[in-house]
């Protein structure tokens, strides 16, 4: 859509309001563009070289005197459905312990009309930033199958908690093409030093465009006890003494 004829006084902000209705689990991209030109039909002075910038070159209008008649702003917009919030998988292990299991995830909607990125302008696919925790998953897929998982944190103090205790591997992948439902098997290992009861949310990342979270929640109980110690008594008022060593699991 277009919207013409907004004056803009010097320094004033204007707001652009965009509305994101996903169809499918895959990325939409479109571009905004704001063309702005001055309300008396002056123009800009610019002189323009052959080493001008190409970028800015492309986004101004040049009258015939040589001077710029617009300005082109440009900012491009990437929209991601993210599905509704999963059931919550909860991961349970004694202190001092380790549990390995397997967690199925099941990802809705990914069907394969949504191979393509719907694009306002092209029909190239989106190269996305990973961040550095995040692992790409290819193996027997094809390009337009392949996720992206990353274990979020809700702070900083729950990452220094989990994060060397927790471990996630994908282990299996299943597509079901006719009822668009994608099965990631996960791998999930959990071996906690003390009790604790953290969360944590899996957010997976199909590279088409949709997005899944999983919350998590990993359960620490109580250790078992180490030993019985037994102090016998040698009398009444008297001190009885037993010894026992602590040895440090760490330097």
């Amino acid at each position: 859509f277009h919207l013409t004829g907004i004056h803009l006084a010097p320094k004033e902000k204007l707001n652009i309001p965009v509305l994101f209705m996903p169809h499918a689990m895959k990325m939409y991209k479109a571009e905004v563009v704001v063309h702005v030109r001055k309300e008396n039909g002056d123009n800009w002075t610019y002189e323009f070289s052959a080493g001008s910038n190409k970028d800015l070159n492309r986004n101004i209008f040049v009258a015939q005197n040589g001077g710029i008649e617009g300005i082109l702003w440009r900012y491009p917009v990437h929209g991601i459905p993210e599905a509704p919030q999963q059931k919550l998988v909860v991961v349970r292990c004694q202190a001092r312990q380790r549990v390995e299991q397997r967690v199925e995830m099941l990802l809705m909607g990914v069907v394969p009309d949504a191979t393509a990125v719907t694009d306002a302008r092209s029909s190239d696919m989106v190269n996305g930033d990973n961040s550095a925790n995040t692992q790409e998953v290819t193996d027997g897929f094809s390009a337009t199958a392949e996720f992206l998982y990353e274990l979020q944190y809700q702070s900083t103090e729950i990452r220094s908690q989990l994060e060397s205790l927790v471990g996630m591997h994908l282990v299996q992948k299943e597509w079901d093409t006719e009822s668009g439902i994608v099965t990631l098997i996960f791998n999930v290992v959990f071996a906690p030093n003390k009790p604790m009861r953290n969360e944590a949310t899996l957010r997976i990342q199909w590279t088409a465009g949709g997005a899944w979270k999983f919350p998590m929640q990993f359960i620490a109980t109580e250790t078992e006890v180490d030993d019985v110690i037994n102090i016998e008594a040698v009398g009444l008022n008297k001190e009885s003494v037993v010894g026992f060593n602590l040895t440090s699991q760490t330097r």
